[in-house]
């Protein structure tokens, strides 16, 4: 859009009249050689319209009067398709990609229940106790801190590989691009009706301008409602990450807390805390194996995403 385009839009929501003086401009100016003066279109518009657009540069000195400055975009403005302010909010979002499917659905219903096996006893031992025919072999062969660090990897693993197939950048990127659409529309008005106010605009003007910025907002929030589905293009990876990850939990906490460890199996020189047992606490309530495997993961997941070149970020952003 040309900076021509702009000005007139601009215009036309300061005063609706504007369009019609425009129009009657652009008829003067095909009958008389691209020219028009003042007298010719007294009768359809008002003086302070006229220096309006002389003071914006859209009407410029000719030869015995004034021409447009730009006829192209002239005409585009009062032709196009009534975008009046020159910030458009639309943005083509496929709400059908968003939305999660039976599996997704299973999966985070499982992880739900899992979560319980934290407060519940016998779900704790069940899960526990049958990963421990896998895990055991990785226990007995690796000191425990190994264990975890190795826990730590797979766990990073495929949380990356899982977001990277899982959500969608590209959709996250149209979401934000309407939120900021929406926040430039906004602005927009608001330094119209602001320019309105300093140029002692009439009452009826201003009143116009603050129900235009009152139906932005409102467009603000129904679209902030309409943004569920980034949130759940956020979330869905999360779930079957959680429904991976919540049994290995259970099993570290059912080895530590449960069975337990003996000897130099029970302690582990941690940075700045040096040795501590599994179980204490060194950051608030958490323990020492959960301070742990937070530390190993984060870094594992942040080596591997630069090692495999995935970029978790909405793209155009």
């Amino acid at each position: 859009m040309t900076r021509t385009v702009e000005k007139i839009n601009s215009l036309v929501h300061e005063d609706s009249s504007m369009n019609a003086a425009l129009e009657s401009i652009r008829e003067e100016a095909d009958e008389n050689g691209g020219e028009v003066q003042w007298g010719d279109v007294s009768d359809e518009l008002t003086s302070g319209q006229w220096g309006r657009l002389i003071e914006k540069g859209i009407l410029v000195d000719g030869d015995d009067g004034f021409e447009i400055s730009d006829r192209d975009a002239y005409d585009e403005a009062l032709d196009g398709d009534g975008s009046s302010s020159g910030v458009s909010t639309d943005v083509d979002i496929d709400a059908e990609a968003s939305k999660w499917s039976q599996w997704d659905k299973i999966a985070g219903a499982a992880s739900l229940l899992l979560m319980f096996g934290y407060w519940l006893n016998p779900i704790k031992q069940i899960v526990g106790s049958t990963l421990n025919n896998a895990l055991g072999p990785l226990d007995a062969a690796l000191p425990f801190y190994a264990v975890i660090l190795s826990i730590a990897l797979i766990t990073g693993l495929y949380s990356t590989l899982l977001q990277a197939n899982l959500m969608n950048p590209e959709i996250m990127s149209k979401y934000q691009e309407r939120m900021q659409a929406m926040q430039d529309k906004q602005q927009d008005v608001r330094e119209r009706k602001e320019e309105a106010e300093e140029r002692g605009a009439s009452e009826a003007e201003i009143e116009r301008l603050e129900d235009e910025l009152e139906d932005v907002r409102e467009e603000q929030m129904e679209a902030m409602a309409e943004n569920m589905g980034m949130f759940k293009e956020q979330i869905r990876p999360m779930v079957w990450i959680m429904l991976l990850t919540i049994p290995l939990f259970l099993w570290m906490h059912w080895k530590i807390n449960g069975v337990g460890l003996t000897g130099t199996e029970a302690t582990v020189v941690m940075p700045i805390a040096g040795e501590v047992q599994w179980t204490d606490s060194i950051a608030g309530p958490m323990q020492a194996w959960i301070v742990w495997y937070f530390l190993c993961s984060v870094g594992f997941q942040q080596l591997l995403r630069k090692s495999l070149n995935i970029d978790m970020t909405p793209s155009g952003t």
